[in-house]
């Protein structure tokens, strides 16, 4: 009788060993001398996939850089349709990409890659606001801010890149609709290794995250896919959630599916005063405010706080509320799921309601707050706590949906030197510098008080900051924004009364 009972036990081993071994050939044999890119199609039906085969990425010229050459030289010859092929060598430098059309394709030769250093000194590896633009094959390391940013560009290819210890972000889509981020390996990284923020139609497929703190996040953007990712060893797996004051207000029609979401147990090394500052660790999936998020066929596995947390916006308590946002979940569905061995050490939040349910483990599941509508699949083959209204869900399976990428390549966004400093304050500065709440930097209502009727004093300080205050991070500087840019953004700042 005792045997029996080890029997799923040691089914689950198996699984996840072989999951392992699959996932460690997959990911840590990198491509060598790969091939031009070429468009990628849905052979299953459903939508396209990522470049419609209308769109030839690369029908111009090749540009080819060699060890010695500055890649920025290259972006500033090429048109669009051309192709920028870099050789192995170490690339000092920040690349500026902003026009459209542009392939940028590292050359791996007998395991040697195309490397971009900031040698801890330079903010930002690849800035592009430039559409139909392309990053692959790179190896990025030790930047400041982030290792490819990317601002209001739309059909964005990011690509089997290996990014590590590069600051903030590691891989930072902004508002831009329409983009593939896959087959990349990220780590080190002290905020999201894969951050997506206030974007639409986004896959994020077949990436490796690790010893990071957030490991795939999905922040006020809609219509996203995070799908047959490695998620291991960061303090949370995979965040969905709602940051309030953004442009962006909502987060809605998201799947989560087939990933494995693992010993997500890293002390957390954020900012202090950073969103993701607050996350327990071990804590595999985070949907915080989010609405029609789907959760399906994952393996979710020895996360010691909760395999998957749901949470309304009193989680985010130190950031200051958004009327316009709403703070709960709703309609969330959970269906099946591989869970084992989450929950074996949770906050003490957790373990006050365990002890009303006189369990001495932890859950699979837990959920705090509001939030309507939601359901949940064979809901007693997890341990859960807060999810009694939750009803049965009517759907068993997401195969219908195959991507959320678009059929056609998505226009240029048109946006005016206004708009654009707005978006630059809430996707750049707004990390930092909240309104009326201390976080990473000084909130904005301080720096309006320091710099009355002086724009001209912040853009300067933002291109040239010096450290002034011990209880605040030294601030990186921000010359990637240009002069007329930056000069907006700090008349924005003193015109903001909330």
């Amino acid at each position: 009788m005792e045997k029996s009972k080890k029997w799923p036990q040691i089914l689950i081993g198996i699984v996840l060993l072989s999951a392992g071994i699959f996932v460690g050939k997959t990911w840590f044999n990198p491509p060598v001398a790969i091939p031009l890119p070429v468009a990628y199609t849905n052979n299953e039906g459903g939508n396209a996939g990522v470049i419609p085969s209308s769109y030839d990425p690369v029908n111009g010229k090749i540009i080819e850089v060699k060890d010695g050459d500055k890649i920025q030289d290259a972006v500033v010859e090429a048109k669009s349709g051309d192709l920028i092929r870099v050789y192995p060598g170490v690339y000092n430098e920040t690349v500026y990409i902003d026009k459209d059309g542009i392939t940028l394709q590292g050359v791996t030769i007998n395991s040697e890659w195309a490397t971009l250093d900031g040698q801890s000194q330079l903010n930002d590896a690849f800035l592009y606001s430039g559409n139909n633009i392309t990053i692959e094959n790179f190896k990025i390391v030790k930047y400041k801010g982030n290792a490819i940013m990317g601002q209001a560009g739309n059909n964005y290819v990011i690509r089997n890149n290996w990014i590590i210890d590069t600051g903030v972000y590691g891989i930072f889509p902004q508002f831009g609709k329409n983009g593939l981020i896959e087959y990349n390996i990220l780590s080190g990284i002290e905020d999201a290794a894969i951050y997506v923020g206030m974007c639409d139609n986004v896959d994020v497929k077949f990436n490796e995250v690790f010893e990071s703190v957030a490991g795939i996040e999905i922040e006020n953007s809609r219509h996203a896919l995070v799908e047959s990712n490695y998620v291991h060893d960061n303090t949370g797996g995979i965040l969905v959630f709602i940051t309030p004051g953004l442009p962006i207000k909502t987060t809605f029609d998201v799947i989560v599916r087939n990933n494995f979401v693992v010993n997500n147990n890293t002390p957390n090394f954020a900012i202090p005063g950073s969103m993701v500052s607050s996350i327990p660790r071990g804590t595999g999936i985070v949907i915080m405010a989010a609405d029609d998020v789907i959760v399906e066929n994952n393996i979710i596995s020895g996360n010691i706080n909760a395999g998957i947390a749901i949470t309304d916006l009193s989680f985010g308590a130190q950031i200051s509320k958004d009327p316009d946002s709403d703070p709960y979940p709703d309609r969330l569905v959970i269906l099946d799921n591989l869970m084992h061995g989450n929950g074996t050490d949770p906050i003490e939040e957790i373990k006050v309601a365990m002890m009303t349910q006189l369990s001495d483990l932890g859950p699979d599941i837990v959920a705090v707050g509001g939030g309507t509508g939601s359901t949940i699949r064979n809901r007693n083959q997890y341990r859960t706590f807060g999810i009694g209204g939750y009803g049965e869900a009517t759907i068993t399976n997401t195969k219908n949906v195959k991507t959320f990428l678009l059929d056609e390549m998505v226009q240029p966004r048109s946006i005016t030197a206004s708009e654009r400093a707005k978006l630059t304050y809430y996707g750049i500065c707004a990390g930092c510098h909240a309104y009326d709440i201390k976080m990473i930097g000084p909130p904005t209502k301080i720096i309006q008080a320091l710099y009355k009727n002086n724009p001209e004093g912040i853009a300067e300080y933002a291109a040239n900051p010096v450290k002034k205050r011990q209880d605040f991070a030294e601030m990186p500087p921000q010359k990637h924004i240009d002069d007329e840019t930056r000069l907006e953004v700090a008349k924005f700042m003193l015109s903001l009364t909330k």
